[in-house]
């Protein structure tokens, strides 16, 4: 294993920081227990939170700011953040009117989330991503995993909370827009995780794994390695069975990065890809391209699409200002 590392034990603490350093104008960071939030505390808004295990970056710390996360919650990597984070962040936050944590599908998240939650002294709810179709149960979650459809949730709910709705109406919001929301990632290599030294699994250079998940978990099948144009349609049936959206909806294709395959190859990607929605009747109104939820050094990439309506397209137009998304004012 060859990585940018000086202790092995250190590598998140050290990461951390030189990303509050880097982004010192945007977010502060606690630690002790670990958690990032805005630098300017906001006022008379249900506070979003978020996090999960590193790793994924710059999901979630990097979507902190205006427009998005009030706060966010790194557990070491691919490992849940513990429930005395998610409570020192929410009692950072809170601005009397509520929290709302946006958690993704894994048993470990779900259950320190659920247990922050019900310690908590004031009012909260919880928005929970779903997005990944490739594969219905795992023994990592309880049903579907949540993956890149995530960001598309806070960029959407981030934007309604502020604008000072309650904290009902952001659920609802985060809700409907996981139920419009399906990817797929497919991994060329495995991902190594820093503790472990290794691959998380073997694959070989003929080979690649459908619907891998962000912590390099099995997918629907191993398959043998073709071209592109090949990978995006399986990947694009996938979705279209999924969501079975009416001809000539509007829709935001996200193509996402999983850490190591280059913007050349995601651009190529998304021409495959929007082609094939084309050809399906979908008209492709908003896009995105990217590392935006990655799996440490995983060579492999996701597909991305949500299903939009006006209410939705409203909030992702939004203004947005954080380290790794920003746009409008």
């Amino acid at each position: 294993m060859k990585k940018f590392i000086n202790k092995i034990d250190d590598i998140l603490i050290e990461s951390l920081s030189g990303f509050a350093v880097a982004h010192h104008d945007l977010v502060t960071l606690h630690l002790a227990p670990n958690y990032l939030t805005r630098k300017k505390k906001a006022s008379n808004k249900v506070a979003i939170i978020s996090g999960g295990g590193s790793g994924h970056e710059p999901l979630h710390a990097g979507y902190i700011g205006y427009g998005m996360l009030d706060a966010a919650c790194p557990g070491h990597v691919f490992s849940s953040p513990t429930p005395d984070q998610m409570l020192a962040a929410a009692e950072e936050v809170h601005a009397d009117k509520g929290v709302l944590f946006i958690v993704k599908n894994y048993a470990g998240d779900v259950m320190n989330f659920e247990m922050a939650a019900e310690m908590l002294p004031f009012e909260n709810a919880t928005v929970l991503t779903s997005d990944d179709c490739a594969v219905i149960n795992s023994t990592y979650t309880t049903g579907r995993r949540g993956v890149a459809g995530t960001v598309i949730v806070e960029k959407c709910v981030g934007s309604l909370a502020e604008t000072g709705a309650d904290l009902a109406t952001c659920k609802a919001l985060g809700d409907k827009v996981n139920s419009r929301t399906s990817s797929i990632g497919v991994a060329l290599t495995s991902c190594t995780v820093p503790a472990a030294g290794r691959p998380t699994f073997d694959i070989n250079d003929s080979e690649l794994e459908m619907g891998v998940g962000i912590h390099g978990e099995p997918g629907r099948r191993r398959e043998p390695m073709r071209n592109a144009d090949a990978i995006v349609k399986d990947i694009v049936d996938a979705i279209l069975a999924d969501l079975k959206p009416q001809k000539s909806k509007e829709i935001l294709l996200l193509v996402n990065g999983l850490g190591a395959t280059p913007l050349m190859e995601l651009y190529l990607i998304y021409n495959s890809a929007a082609k094939l929605f084309a050809e399906a009747g979908l008209s492709i109104v908003r896009s995105l391209v990217g590392n935006y939820t990655t799996a440490i050094d995983m060579a492999g990439a996701s597909i991305t699409i949500c299903l939009l309506d006006d209410e939705i397209k409203q909030h992702w137009d939004s203004p947005v200002h954080t380290p790794a998304l920003r746009w409008g004012k």
